[in-house]
């Protein structure tokens, strides 16, 4: 189990600095070519865009891996361990769940209608649903990481911390 973690691990982290790396050069590009050249590109804007998308919901599944999402644990410190333990796994199965639910399940419906009605983007020429399939994928991201939470918690051991983070 921790070593397919440890490689999912490495391919979201490259995946998403790549991503990021890709952002930054389109971005870039679109500020010298509209106010350098004097002749700003058409796709770069719809691109930017779409990068943001991929990177704001696979970065999601990452930061719940790493345990850097939005959280609120004021209630949940004030119980003893063992019942912290207990509602962990509870709250853990319940992110599972949601991501099954709605993102991989609605997700999924979302990109299917979008790919059926052959719509389009505008600038990329590309059908929406490629850019729509960052939702299910994030959703099985955040599935398989709280499944291993899941599993690490009944082990009663701790998950393995994301190489090279802090």
């Amino acid at each position: 189990m921790t070593k397919v973690v440890h490689t999912v691990d490495t391919v979201l982290k490259w995946f998403l600095a790549s991503l990021m790396a890709a952002i930054v050069l389109v971005v870039s590009w679109q500020v010298i070519s509209r106010f350098v050249l004097n002749a700003p590109s058409s796709i770069t804007e719809e691109l930017s865009r779409t990068l943001l998308i991929w990177i704001g919901m696979v970065g999601a599944a990452f930061a719940y891996r790493t345990g850097v999402h939005l959280g609120l644990d004021i209630v949940t410190q004030k119980f003893p361990k063992a019942v912290q333990r207990k509602l962990t796994m509870v709250l853990t199965a319940s992110v599972v769940v949601f991501a099954i639910a709605v993102m991989v399940v609605g997700g999924g419906n979302l990109v299917a209608l979008t790919y059926e009605l052959n719509q389009m983007s505008a600038a990329l020429d590309i059908k929406m649903a490629y850019i729509y399939i960052a939702v299910p994928l994030s959703g099985l991201l955040i599935a398989f990481y709280g499944v291993c939470q899941l599993y690490y918690l009944a082990a009663n051991k701790p998950m393995q911390p994301v190489e090279g983070m802090h």
